[in-house]
């Protein structure tokens, strides 16, 4: 590479959160279940949904549209609180919903005594989504054949899951499992040509993304805008090159820190390698110009303005569905009979039914 031709150099930010599969879509989202505001958002929703009492079960099946005797409907409901047992829901429950809420799909794998199969569901096991995933495959029919001797591809749909304890990348092999053994379901929020299961978190990807940006830049800008610089204009007259700068090399070595504390053992010592922490600048100036001078560049300005952290921070409740309200530690939480109910509660209540 010649350097004297010079070049470019740029990055690109992807703050839409696009994945070629759904394996790093899930990675992704459980990396934005560790971001501290959308941990609260989703741990309000699942303290929402899941709700345990003395009384009754979190969770029960409504049989009321289903025409069958009582005899069947009582079966029905005792096998529903067998694979509640199994799933140790009145333990586990809020992990299993959060699991759902985060990932955007669960898979449980029935596991049943072969040997003696009327015995029913043995265990539920729940499988990782990064390491499932459903292939359905067209049939073909051997027996019809068209005019020109091609055989026709029929309308039916061979359908099987591939588990790999890898996971599922490309050209990994994997186990084939048959439909019935595998228990899925997924939030039911699709991409736009519905051929890729989103999370509810998909619509806060980019304002969380966003907020970490300028969370990160306002750091970075306090960090290196907060202390004033010195700016030494070192007079080197007529010294030719490789003189003058020797003598403002000569010139940074006296004006280096010279003693420092140590808190940790208590010991003052001599540090000359180091220089101070403002930063200063030292830059030669040649015989006809002003002589040496000191002068001041000042810190940044307005340091103590959040709002642009602020605007990004509510977008991102707002994207998660979850009343601001009740993530400002600063508004006071009433339990008891209020005066007025809060517009988006009663859209947060209807949001958790719905889930």
């Amino acid at each position: 590479l010649d350097v004297s031709e010079g070049g470019a150099f740029g990055t690109t930010v992807d703050l839409d959160g696009n994945a070629k599969n759904e394996s790093l879509l899930v990675t992704k989202y459980r990396e934005m279940a560790q971001q501290g505001e959308c941990d609260k958002a989703i741990d309000d929703v699942c303290n929402e949904a899941i709700v345990f009492d003395d009384i009754n079960g979190s969770v029960d099946v409504d049989l009321t549209s289903v025409k069958q005797p009582e005899t069947i409907k009582k079966r029905i409901r005792e096998e529903f609180n067998e694979i509640i047992s199994l799933l140790d829901f009145n333990n586990k429950g809020y992990d299993i919903f959060r699991n759902w809420y985060v990932d955007g799909r669960l898979y449980y794998h029935i596991m049943i005594d072969t040997k003696f199969p009327k015995d029913g569901i043995k265990e539920l096991r729940y499988i990782d989504p990064r390491k499932i995933k459903k292939v359905r495959v067209q049939k073909r029919d051997n027996n019809s054949q068209s005019q020109n001797g091609e055989k026709v591809v029929a309308k039916k749909y061979n359908e099987y899951y591939v588990y790999s304890g890898k996971g599922i990348t490309a050209g990994n092999q994997g186990v084939k499992i048959a439909p019935d053994s595998i228990a899925h379901v997924h939030s039911g929020v699709m991409n736009e040509t519905n051929s890729m299961v989103y999370s509810h978190l998909h619509k806060a990807v980019k304002p969380l993304n966003q907020l970490r940006m300028l969370e990160d830049a306002t750091v970075i800008y306090r960090l290196a805008r907060a202390p004033e610089r010195r700016i030494f204009y070192i007079d080197v007259g007529n010294l030719p090159k490789a003189k003058a700068e020797q003598y403002l090399r000569d010139m940074m070595v006296k004006h280096k820190n010279k003693l420092v504390y140590d808190a940790n053992s208590g010991e003052v010592r001599d540090s000359r390698k180091h220089l101070t922490m403002l930063e200063d600048y030292w830059l030669p100036r040649r015989e006809g110009s002003s002589g040496t001078e000191i002068s001041t560049l000042p810190g940044g300005q307005n340091l103590g303005e959040l709002d642009d952290v602020e605007y990004f921070r509510r977008k991102l409740y707002e994207s998660l569905n979850v009343p601001v309200s009740r993530l400002e530690a600063e508004n006071q939480f009433n339990i008891g009979r209020a005066s007025e109910i809060n517009r988006d509660e009663v859209k947060f209540s209807k949001l958790i039914q719905r889930l």
